[in-house]
C-alpha cells in the first residue's frame, strides 16, 4: 500500500496503541504460566506470531469471553482482552514449523521457550527475519547443553532447537541484541537448576531488559541484575549478569496482566506535533502511563529540540505544541527504536542532529541507519552516515514531497510519514501497510490528527 501525505497542521487527540514488546512478553509469560488474561493487547502481525508460537507449544489464545470453537487461528482482532491457555512451563513439541513472521522478538523469546521441549522444533521467518543475527543465542543455548542450530550454519534462520534445558551458567554478549537476554531470563524461571547469565559485553537496549524484569515481577518470577553496577535497585544499566533461579511459576495477579501504551509508537504522535501543530493549539496523546520503556525517552529529546511538551504522568496524557526546532545530540544505545523519529525531527530542525551510539540500529527490520539517512535524502535532506553515527543537517535541508520507500519496516514508514508533514507538497510513502507490525491504526490516528493522507493499495 502506498500513502500520500501532504503537508498539514494538526490539532486534536489520538490514543497510544499499547506496548508491543510488552505484550510480547506478557502472551509468551502467559504461556508459561497455567492460564492468565492478557488486557489491552497491542494485537499486530508481530504479537500475532508469539501468540501462534504460544499456541504451537500446547496453549491457546483467544479473545477473552469466546467460546472456544475449532478455529485453528482464532480472529484476535479487536480484542479488549485475550484469554490465555498456558502450557505450564513445559511446551509441547511442536507438530509444524513455528513460523516467526517478521517478528525478531518472537522468534529470539521463542529460541528459548523451545529449548525447555523435550524434543526439536523448527523455527524460521519471512526473508527479512532469517538475515538478522540468532548466533549469540544458538552459542548460548548450546553451551547450556541443547542443541541450537541455524540449518544454514550462518547464525541465521531457520533455526532448529532440541531440548530439553535444566538450566547453568551461560556467557553472552550484551551489544547486539538485549532480547538474548530477556529469552534466557524467561525461559530459566521454569528450569530445573535457573540460569546465570554472565554479559561478555556492555549491554545495549537496557530498558528493554528492565521491561523484562518489571513483567516478570508482576507474573511473580524473581529475576535480578548482578555484579558491577548491576543494583536491582538501578534495573538493567551497567550489569554484569542476571540471575534467575529455577522451579518458579508464572502467575499474575489476579489472574490478569494490563498492558500498558507504548512509547515507540508514541514518539511518532509526539513527532508529528512537534512538526505539525496548529499554531496556538496542542496535539495531545492519551495512553502515556509510566512504565520501564526507555523510549519515554523521547519526551525529553522533543522537549530540548524546543517544542512545549507537558506530561501528566498520573493520568497518562501528552500535550505538544509545535516549535522551530534545534539539533541535538542523542545517545541511541539503549533506545535503539527511537533513531528513525529523531532523524526525522532533525530534518526540520535548524542545525545538527547527531545519533551516537547507533550501530546496533542497522540488525532491526532493515538497517535504519542507511535506509533513513537515504529515504530523508530524497526528500531534501542532507545527512552524513558513520559506522555508529548518523547526523542529520537540518539547516542544510529544504523538504520537499517526493517518493520514499518505506523499507518493509514500520518504523522507517512512520517516521518518513512524520517529516512528510513539514515536507513542501506531497509525499508518497510505500509500503505503508508494514505500520501492521506495531500500530495498526497509525494512518487513521493521523486522518484524525487532520493529516491530508490518502491510501492506495491494500488495506490496512
Amino acid at each position: 500500500m502506498d500513502v500520500h501525505i501532504t503537508r498539514s497542521t494538526l490539532r486534536g487527540t489520538a490514543r497510544a496503541p499499547p506496548s508491543k514488546s510488552y505484550t510480547h512478553r506478557a502472551l509468551l509469560a502467559a504461556g508459561y504460566s497455567d492460564g492468565a488474561t492478557v488486557e489491552s493487547p497491542l494485537v499486530s502481525a508481530d504479537t500475532r506470531a508469539t501468540a501462534r508460537a504460544v499456541t504451537a507449544f500446547g496453549g491457546a489464545v483467544e479473545p477473552a469471553g469466546a467460546d472456544g470453537g475449532a478455529e485453528v487461528e482464532p480472529d484476535l482482532t479487536d480484542a479488549d482482552a485475550l484469554a490465555v491457555e498456558g502450557f505450564g512451563g513445559r511446551p509441547a513439541v511442536p507438530d509444524d514449523v513455528i513460523d516467526c513472521a517478521n517478528s525478531g522478538t518472537t522468534m529470539r523469546l521463542v529460541t528459548a521457550a523451545a529449548a525447555l521441549a523435550e524434543g526439536t522444533t523448527v523455527l524460521t521467518g519471512d526473508g527479512s527475519l532469517r538475515s538478522r543475527p540468532q548466533g549469540p543465542l544458538l552459542d548460548a543455548l548450546g553451551d547450556l547443553g541443547v542443541r541450537a542450530e541455524s540449518t544454514r550454519s550462518n547464525g541465521q534462520a531457520p533455526l532448529v532447537v532440541a531440548g530439553p534445558l535444566a538450566g547453568g551458567e551461560v556467557a553472552i554478549p550484551g551489544d547486539v541484541s538485549s532480547q538474548y537476554v530477556t529469552a534466557l531470563l524467561m525461559a530459566g524461571a521454569v528450569t530445573d537448576e535457573g540460569i546465570e547469565v554472565e554479559l561478555t559485553t556492555e549491554l545495549k537496549s537496557a530498558p528493554y531488559v528492565d521491561i523484562t524484569l518489571e513483567l516478570l515481577g508482576d507474573f511473580g518470577v524473581e529475576a535480578t541484575p548482578v555484579g558491577a553496577g548491576g543494583d536491582p535497585l538501578d534495573g538493567a544499566a551497567g550489569a554484569a549478569g542476571f540471575s534467575v533461579p529455577g522451579g518458579q511459576t508464572y502467575a499474575p495477579s489476579g489472574g490478569t496482566y494490563a498492558v500498558p501504551g507504548d512509547f515507540s509508537s508514541i514518539s511518532y504522535l509526539l513527532g508529528a506535533g512537534a512538526v505539525a501543530a496548529d499554531p496556538g493549539g496542542a496535539v495531545r496523546i492519551e495512553g502515556a502511563r509510566p512504565s520501564a520503556q526507555g523510549d519515554a525517552a523521547i519526551v525529553d529529546v522533543v522537549e530540548e529540540m524546543g517544542a512545549p511538551v507537558d506530561w501528566d504522568r498520573e493520568a497518562g496524557e501528552i500535550a505538544v505544541e509545535r516549535a522551530d526546532l534545534a539539533g541535538v545530540a542523542v545517545d541511541v544505545g539503549d533506545t535503539p527504536d527511537l533513531l528513525p523519529t529523531i532523524a526525522a525531527l532533525g530534518a526540520v530542525a535548524d542545525g545538527d542532529t547527531r545519533i551516537e551510539n547507533c550501530e546496533h540500529v542497522r540488525y532491526k527490520e532493515t538497517d535504519r541507519v542507511s535506509a533513513m539517512a537515504e529515504e530523508l535524502e530524497k526528500m531534501g535532506a542532507e545527512t552524513t552516515e558513520e559506522p555508529d553515527v548518523l547526523t542529520v543537517h537540518g539547516s542544510e535541508s529544504d523538504l520537499r514531497g517526493a517518493a520514499v520507500d518505506g523499507r518493509g519496516d514500520h518504523r522507517i514508514v512512520m517516521a518518513l510519514s512524520v517529516a512528510a508533514l513539514a515536507a513542501e507538497g506531497t509525499t508518497t510513502v510505500r509500503g505503508a501497510e508494514h505500520v501492521d507490525v506495531s500500530f495498526p491504526g497509525f494512518f487513521d490516528a493521523m486522518a484524525d490528527l487532520g493529516t491530508d493522507v490518502e491510501r492506495d493499495g491494500a488495506v490496512e
